[in-house]
């Protein structure tokens, strides 16, 4: 893309330099032309990336099936990498989206703040954030590194998961969700196992990495972020970059190994400077899972 606008410039200066010229005849030539269209195409993603996709909320709703459960369902709302900063960006559009769902349980895995300045913002929006059952979190790596001496969850109803497990019951059935603190890559073996084996499970972790190491001790469903889905992607490539262990393998979206459900959420914030604070074809989001019933068809 430089390359391109270097073009551009050189072009523009020798039409400028040159006294007399064709002027009309060199800016129109095929060439020229070609190059004025990719600069242009340019500047629009440029524009799009910058001021329109990391304001432009996804909804996501995944359906799993479960013979673990026979009468209920379950409905999870997934958020992650919320990144709140000096400015707002998308906390007052995802509240009334979020409770639009009725979710029975949300969960949030990880990197909740950029500036310290934004914690009065973050917790009234963790507060406002309605769920029938209960709000769970796990800490990711900015919670860890930058804002371990921080409340950023107190008194928003939210209940930090950190190397325990809770059962949640709705209708006379249960789930049980797991969380780990991004900090400990271990341990998660104790805590699935504190989940009764007919009991649906639910891992939470920032890092998608983890899932490689679990085998059969897998959770049903394991959620995560961290990779905002690179927050630029490129068509029939996807993600840039993504800062995770396991590079490509687990971008963004829905995986399955074995009998786990990996989500890798892309996020709804974007990291702090100097990061490039755009997104491209990698659009913010909240998941919703359908925990239901399984029924004959059902893979």
């Amino acid at each position: 893309m430089a390359l391109i606008y270097a073009a551009e410039i050189a072009l523009l200066s020798v039409v400028m330099l040159k006294r007399p010229s064709p002027t009309a005849a060199v800016l129109l030539s095929k060439p020229a032309v070609a190059l004025h269209i990719l600069a242009v195409l340019g500047l629009a993603c440029l524009a799009y990336g910058r001021f329109i996709e990391p304001r432009w909320l996804d909804i996501n709703t995944i359906r799993v099936p479960t013979g673990k459960l026979h009468n209920t369902t379950f409905r999870i709302v997934h958020i992650s990498d919320l990144h709140c900063s000096d400015k707002p960006l998308n906390e007052h559009r995802m509240v009334p989206l979020i409770n639009s769902l009725q979710p029975d349980i949300i969960v949030f895995t990880g990197d909740a703040l950029n500036d310290a300045g934004a914690l009065p913002r973050l917790k009234n929006t963790l507060k406002s954030l309605n769920a029938k059952l209960a709000k769970l979190a796990v800490r990711g790596n900015f919670e860890v590194h930058y804002w371990r001496d921080l409340d950023l969850f107190g008194q928003t109803g939210f209940k930090v998961l950190d190397r325990n497990c809770v059962s949640v019951e709705k209708n006379g059935e249960k789930i049980a969700v797991a969380g780990l603190s991004c900090e400990y890559d271990s341990g998660f073996e104790q805590l699935l196992h504190h989940a009764d084996a007919d009991c649906f499970s639910v891992f939470l972790y920032h890092y998608p990495h983890l899932v490689e190491q679990m085998q059969d001790a897998g959770p049903d469903l394991y959620l995560c972020g961290h990779t905002h889905g690179g927050q630029v992607a490129l068509p029939f490539y996807g993600a840039l970059i993504t800062l995770s262990q396991t590079g490509k393998k687990y971008e963004a979206g829905l995986y399955k190994l074995g009998r786990t459900r990996v989500y890798v959420n892309r996020g709804i914030g974007l990291e702090n400077r100097p990061a490039p604070q755009v997104r491209f074809l990698a659009r913010p989001e909240i998941a919703v899972f359908e925990i239901v019933p399984a029924q004959a068809g059902d893979g």
